[in-house]
């Protein structure tokens, strides 16, 4: 009765579509029961809007499926996934993960090889399930052609979406091996790519009907699994058919029904964003308006006094220095308000214009961070000049204005300054957590972090946080000291914030810039929550250059972790661990940043870390990571190696006022010791962000 009820519907909706003069526009590709856009049991070679986040919950009999998909360039999807199995248990093992029901996570991939045309469909190459246990796993070759109203697809699956093998797969008549797959699970985390393509295959495809109501969207699928291999069990399927139905409830949101199997009902809602459409929205003063008052060449002291309050307060530069040298005005502080830095350049030019001195021709606004100067901004005044009073239109000039090597000048003929403030204080909130892990699907802990700064002169910065932990679950976290056959450098987190206090960092920092956009500091005392010791580091990173290289290299010892009182103390186990990275912009992607680090790391293996991270217009950055050692598989234990994935927030997308901070959200599918590195509390890279205008 339901499945007959749901076909008539779908059969209505056809009908009444082709009876229809005109169509709405279609309102942007759906999301598959799996996550990443497709129909339901089956993807398509569509691809949603670049930058578009997807969150996913669809829920049947069998399992629930949690998804998260970015569409972080318009050729690549990305899919995360937790899966929880309703039929079964994590572990047999009461003790250790109690009730908790089976969770699997994994990663899915898919390649749009090339876009529909008049006569090609869009094509694209994908494959579910990459890092995991290979529950899901599949390869799919699928094609798209739009008619009108319908979307139609077809493709050819290989393991979950194949193994029906209502088709040859075509790469046996190629090679033998491609015949057969083996099935077995994989170790939880792993990464296994033997088998793509392998054993039996099936086609699958379908339609997307866009009704000319246009919130509703109807689909019809035929796919290629036969669910006799599902770890949920053998599952009855009386039809290969799904259909389903698509309601968006706005434009952020839809939410989805479909009958399966023909006998299995599924729901489930999306929500969505577009990280290149977010923009801030908050209140802020106006820049300074164009209202000149030249000065004689010797400043009057009431009116530098203006000027350095208002590149404070309007600019946002802290610690403010204007100098005079020959025919150029430098500007110097650090940029505390702003997360587009030139936004502060532009407020600060106005400031300096409005009183300039006679004779002027160059204004040169440094930014430091920390003292240490990162980029001069080099302007023409006659330029600017004309830019600021306007000119007749089509007569329009551009402002002589470049980015350039940090510009210091060494003595200077008049010179102001507002005082630093040598010492700060500020507390925070902290929320630490972790997903997926087999004691407890959600690790969480939540504390307040006190954090004060002393700067004994330019260069030497000692810094101390004391933590205070409010409420954490980490009691679940039960990986012990017999499961690991490295050294404990991480998975004693538990012992460690069991702790209702603890002093998580004090050390001293002395900071340079070396001049030539060599940038170097050294540092000791306790590091971080778990260790402490020495180090030094140095970087070079020239202004906008699409290349930059790092090295550091540490001594540290590990901290006690029995009592507040004892992680003052340190164990006997010590270690020396650094690195040598590269940083690279690609001249044809300049909002991605690749990081590549070969060195040795805390549980003393070595090996190599790549991380990429993807820059959105928003100022949203997601990035992904992954250590290999020389640890193996098995002696690093269930995941098999480090990787993990974060999503860094500019939080002025959210404040009622301009700000620089970041929340960073980070997933880790487990914590384990090996590819594990110190977690300093300043690196270089870092701290010369804006050195670069495309990653702010």
């Amino acid at each position: 009765m339901k499945k007959s009820f749901v076909i008539s519907m779908l059969a209505l909706g056809i009908s009444a579509a082709c009876h229809a003069e005109s169509y709405p526009d279609p309102i942007g590709p759906s999301q598959s029961d799996f996550g990443g856009v497709g129909l339901l049991q089956t993807p398509t070679a569509r691809m949603a809007p670049e930058g578009e986040l997807s969150l996913n919950y669809r829920d049947n009999d069998e399992y629930r499926y949690y998804s998260g998909s970015v569409q972080l360039f318009p050729w690549l999807e990305t899919t995360l996934r937790y899966t929880d199995v309703r039929t079964r248990k994590y572990s047999s093992v009461e003790s250790f993960s109690g009730n908790q029901t089976y969770k699997d996570k994994a990663f899915d991939l898919k390649l749009r090889l090339w876009e529909e045309s008049y006569w090609l469909p869009q094509v694209a190459i994908g494959a579910r399930d990459i890092g995991g246990t290979g529950l899901f796993d599949g390869e799919y070759l699928v094609a798209n052609k739009a008619w009108g109203p319908f979307d139609f697809s077809l493709g050819i699956g290989w393991g979950y979406l194949g193994t029906s093998g209502n088709i040859k797969n075509p790469l046996c008549s190629y090679d033998v091996k491609y015949c057969s797959r083996n099935n077995d699970l994989n170790t939880a985390g792993s990464t296994d790519t033997s088998q793509l393509f392998h054993g039996p295959s099936a086609l699958f495809g379908g339609v997307e009907y866009q009704t000319p109501w246009n919130p509703l969207r109807l689909k019809l699928e035929y796919e290629g699994n036969n669910y006799t291999q599902d770890f949920a069990g053998d599952l009855p399927q009386r039809t290969k058919v799904n259909v389903g139905a698509i309601y968006r409830v706005a434009d952020w949101a839809d939410i989805n029904l479909s009958y399966e199997r023909g006998n299995t009902w599924m729901f489930g809602f999306t929500l969505r964003n577009n990280f290149n459409n977010l923009r801030p929205s908050y209140n802020d003063n106006a820049r300074p308006k164009y209202q000149p008052q030249p000065q004689d060449a010797i400043l009057q002291h009431s009116v530098v006094a203006n000027q350095l309050t208002l590149l404070k307060y309007n600019a946002g530069l802290a610690d403010p220095q204007i100098q005079v040298k020959d025919d150029t005005l430098y500007v110097t502080g650090e940029q505390v308000k702003y997360r587009h830095t030139q936004e502060g350049v532009e407020r600060a030019n106005r400031i300096i214009m409005n009183d300039l001195p006679d004779g002027i021709r160059t204004i040169r606004v440094t930014e430091n961070r920390l003292n240490m100067p990162e980029v001069t901004t080099e302007t023409d005044v006659a330029s600017l000049k004309r830019h600021l009073e306007g000119e007749p239109l089509g007569h329009d000039t551009e402002l002589v204005q470049n980015r350039v090597t940090p510009i210091v000048p060494e003595s200077t003929e008049q010179g102001w300054y507002i005082d630093k403030t040598p010492f700060d204080f500020h507390i925070d909130p902290v929320l630490n957590q972790s997903l997926g892990g087999p004691e407890s699907f959600y690790l969480y802990q939540i504390g307040a972090m006190a954090t004060a700064d002393w700067w004994w002169s330019d260069h030497l910065l000692t810094t101390g946080s004391l933590f205070v932990n409010l409420v954490n679950n980490y009691n679940k976290f039960n990986y012990t000291s017999s499961d690991s056959a490295l050294p404990r450098v991480r998975t004693r987190v538990r012992e460690y914030v069991q702790n209702d206090y603890y002093v998580n960092n004090l050390q001293a920092n002395y900071m340079h810039y070396l001049g030539n956009n060599i940038y170097g500091q050294v540092y000791a005392g306790y590091l971080e929550t778990m260790f402490g010791g020495a180090g030094a580091e140095l970087l070079w990173r020239p202004v906008d250059s699409h290349f930059a290289f790092g090295i550091d290299a540490n001594y540290v010892k590990q901290r006690d972790w029995r009592s507040p009182q004892d992680m003052m103390k340190f164990s006997d186990y010590s270690v020396k661990t650094g690195h040598f990275t590269a940083y690279w912009t690609p001249w044809f992607a300049e909002d991605v940043l690749i990081k590549a680090s070969v060195g040795q790391y805390l549980a003393g293996d070595k090996g190599a870390t790549l991380e990429v991270a993807k820059h959105f217009d928003s100022g949203i950055v997601v990035g992904a990571y992954a250590t290999k050692t020389n640890v193996s598989a098995a002696q690093y234990g269930e995941g098999s190696f480090t990787k993990g994935v974060y999503v860094s927030v500019p939080l002025d997308l959210f404040s009622t006022g301009p700000t620089r901070s970041r929340a960073a959200i980070g997933w880790t599918p487990l914590t384990r010791d090996g590819g594990q590195k110190l977690g300093r509390k300043f690196d270089l890279y870092s701290l010369t962000s804006d050195k670069s205008i495309n990653f702010q």
